[in-house]
């Protein structure tokens, strides 16, 4: 099992659509969120993923296809 951390960005097209929830129940990927922030235009999201690498890899490969824009993050968002 691997944890991975993670920030979402949404833009106004994206930032309506369900994409964290359809991220855990499309594949077998825990999401914690640790930090969000969203408006009607853009919004952000930290999450913490858990789960097997290989599903996990492939949960952000389909998160990247529907617009919402993945960067990798290191280290605890909420202690540093």
């Amino acid at each position: 099992m691997g944890k991975q951390r993670v920030k979402f960005t949404f833009d106004e097209n994206m930032v309506k659509q369900p994409v964290i929830y359809e991220l855990g129940q499309k594949f077998k990927i825990a999401t914690n969120i640790r930090r969000a922030e969203m408006s009607e235009e853009v919004g952000w999201v930290i999450l913490e993923l858990e789960g097997d690498e290989p599903e996990i890899q492939r949960g952000l490969e389909w998160v990247s296809t529907t617009g919402v824009r993945v960067d990798p993050l290191g280290g605890d968002v909420i202690d540093g």
